[in-house]
C-alpha cells in the first residue's frame, strides 16, 4: 500500500470512499484499488499535474477582499467522490420533488396565495421578507417554472443519509466548475475511466440550453437565448462566459441590451437589432431593471421587466424567484410538498429552528455552543457562526443579533459532515465535504448526476465555500464496474 494512506482515519465520521474498518465501499473500489497501489510520490505528481492544467486551462475564481478583489486559481483535489447509481437515483428523484414543490410555491406566492391563506405558512414571513417583489404579483411564467436552475446544498451526516442542507434558488453558481473538474481528472487519472462506468456530466450545457429554449414565447423559431452577466469583475465572470460558449449563447452585459417600443428587448449588433427570447440572468433581481427595482443601477436593462410581464420574454431564473431562497422559508419546504403535490417528502431536511418563534428562540439562545447559526438570506458561508468551534464573545455577538431581529436568524444542529480522502501536503487526510446538484425545471424537470462536491480544506473546518478557504472534487456517479 502507498505510505500515503497508511495513518488514514476518518474516526467516527460517514466517510465518502472507505468503510468503518477501512475498506472500499462498492462505489469506490476501483479508485481505491488504483490509488493504494500508485508507486510512492505518483499521486503527488498528479496532483501538481492537476495544478498545472488548472493554470493552463484558466480556471479561476475571484475573492472579494478590503484590498480588492483577488483572483485565484480553482482549488482542486484529485481523488474523486464516488456514489453508486442506484442511492443517485433516490437522491435525484427527491430533488425534482422538491424542485416541483418549491416552483408551485412561488407560483401561488405571486398570485393566489392560497398556501397562505390556508395558514400553513405565516403570510407576515413570506409577504415581509426582503426577497417578496411585489412587482412580481399576477404574473406566471411559462410551465409555472420560476426557479429554473436550482442548486440545492446536501451533506451526508453520520447516519450515511443525504439530508437537504438549503436550497439556492437566485442565482446558484458553481456548474462550471462542476465540469471543469471532470475535465481535470480525465486528464490526470485517465486509467480510471477506461474501467469504470460513469455517468457523464458535459451534457449539462445541452440540457441547460433544452431547458432555457423551452421557455421561449417564440416556440415556432430558433430562439435567440443570452447570458446576462454583471461583467468580467463579478466573481462568477468565468462561468458566465463558459456557459454561453457551451450552449452557443450570446454573452452580453445590460448596456448591450435595450427594450423598444414593442415591449420587446433587443441586442445591439453591427448587423442592427435581434430580438432576444431568453435571458439566463446572472445578476441579482435588485440591479436587472432601474425603471422598477434599483433606479442606480447600471447593471440591468430598463424595460426589461415590461417586456417579461408582456410574454415577450423569458428569464431565468424568474425575478421574484428569491422568495424561495430564504432560510426560513427553506423549514416549511416538507410542508409545501404533502400541499402542492400530496406526497411524502422523499428527501429530509435538517432539522431547523426558527429564531422568530419564542420557544425555538429559547432553545436557540441556550444552546449557542452546539448549533450552526445563520441569517436568512446570506449566502457563501458569510455571517454564519458554527457554535462548537465560536469563541464565547462570538456567540454573545451572536445571541444580541438574534434578540434585536430573530426573523433574521435560523439554526441548525451542527452535523457529523462526512468526510471523504483528500490530498493535503503530502499526505492523505479525511477532509469535510457537502454537494451541490443542480435541477433545471422548465418543461421538464432534471437533475445532474453528482454536482460539485465542495471541500473544507482546513481540518476540522466545517465550512466548504471556496471565498472562505474551500476546494472541490470531481463527483463520480457510478453505474458499475466493467
Amino acid at each position: 500500500m502507498n505510505k500515503s494512506w497508511k495513518s488514514y482515519d476518518s474516526g467516527s465520521f460517514f466517510d465518502e470512499l472507505l468503510t468503518s474498518t477501512g475498506n472500499p465501499r462498492l462505489a469506490a473500489r476501483g479508485i481505491m484499488n488504483f490509488l493504494r497501489n500508485l508507486p510512492g510520490g505518483e499521486l503527488e505528481e498528479r496532483r501538481a499535474a492537476a495544478e498545472l492544467a488548472i493554470r493552463d486551462m484558466g480556471i479561476s475564481f475571484t475573492v472579494y477582499t478590503e484590498g480588492g478583489n483577488i483572483d485565484r486559481s480553482w482549488p482542486f483535489d484529485i481523488i474523486p467522490r464516488a456514489i453508486s447509481a442506484k442511492e443517485w437515483h433516490r437522491v435525484s428523484t427527491g430533488l425534482k420533488q422538491r424542485s416541483r414543490a418549491l416552483n408551485c410555491f412561488i407560483d401561488d406566492v405571486y398570485n393566489k396565495q392560497k398556501i397562505l391563506k390556508d395558514g400553513l405558512i405565516p403570510a407576515d414571513i413570506v409577504l415581509e421578507s426582503t426577497n417578496y417583489k411585489p412587482q412580481c404579483q399576477g404574473v406566471s411564467p411559462r410551465y409555472g417554472a420560476w426557479a429554473h436552475i436550482c442548486g440545492s446544498d446536501l451533506v451526508r451526516n453520520k447516519d450515511g443519509k443525504f439530508y437537504v442542507l438549503e436550497d439556492n434558488l437566485r442565482v446558484p453558481s458553481g456548474v462550471s466548475y462542476m465540469l471543469e473538474n471532470r475535465e481535470i481528472t480525465k486528464r490526470v487519472l485517465p486509467e480510471l475511466f477506461e474501467n469504470y462506468s460513469i455517468m457523464p456530466v458535459d451534457d449539462y450545457p445541452t440540457q441547460l440550453y433544452k431547458t432555457l429554449a423551452s421557455l421561449s414565447p417564440q416556440q415556432n423559431r430558433k430562439p435567440c437565448i443570452a447570458v446576462l452577466t454583471p461583467g468580467i469583475y463579478n466573481s462568477a465572470y468565468f462561468e458566465h462566459a463558459f456557459l454561453a460558449q457551451s450552449m452557443g449563447a450570446e454573452l452580453v452585459e445590460g448596456s448591450d441590451l435595450f427594450t423598444d417600443d414593442d415591449d420587446c428587448v433587443y441586442m445591439r449588433t453591427v448587423d442592427g437589432p435581434v430580438r432576444v427570447d431568453v435571458i439566463y440572468r446572472r445578476i441579482d433581481e435588485d440591479f436587472i431593471d432601474p425603471e422598477v427595482f434599483r433606479e442606480d443601477s447600471k447593471l440591468g436593462v430598463p424595460g426589461i421587466m415590461r417586456a417579461w410581464k408582456a410574454g415577450n420574454l423569458a428569464i431565468a431564473n424568474a425575478p421574484g424567484s428569491g422568495v424561495a431562497d430564504d432560510k426560513v422559508i427553506y423549514a416549511y419546504v416538507p410542508e409545501m410538498i404533502r400541499y402542492y403535490l400530496k406526497e411524502e417528502p422523499l428527501m429530509e431536511s435538517v432539522k431547523t429552528y426558527l429564531c422568530m418563534l419564542e420557544k425555538d428562540r429559547e432553545y436557540v439562545l441556550k444552546n449557542l455552543d452546539k448549533l450552526v447559526v445563520k441569517p436568512a438570506n446570506e449566502s457563501g458561508g458569510y455571517g454564519m457562526m458554527v457554535g462548537p468551534h465560536a469563541s464565547a464573545e462570538k456567540r454573545r455577538e451572536f445571541a444580541k443579533l438574534i434578540e434585536e431581529n430573530p426573523r433574521n436568524y435560523i439554526a441548525q444542529p451542527t452535523l457529523s459532515l462526512s468526510t471523504a480522502p483528500t490530498c493535503i501536503d503530502h499526505k492523505v487526510e479525511p477532509r469535510h465535504l457537502d454537494l451541490r446538484p443542480f435541477i433545471l425545471q422548465g418543461k421538464d424537470v432534471w437533475v445532474t448526476p453528482g454536482g460539485l462536491t465542495r471541500v473544507a480544506m482546513v481540518k476540522g473546518s466545517l465550512v466548504v465555500n471556496s471565498s472562505q478557504g474551500g476546494g472541490s472534487k470531481d463527483t463520480w456517479i457510478v453505474e458499475s464496474n466493467k
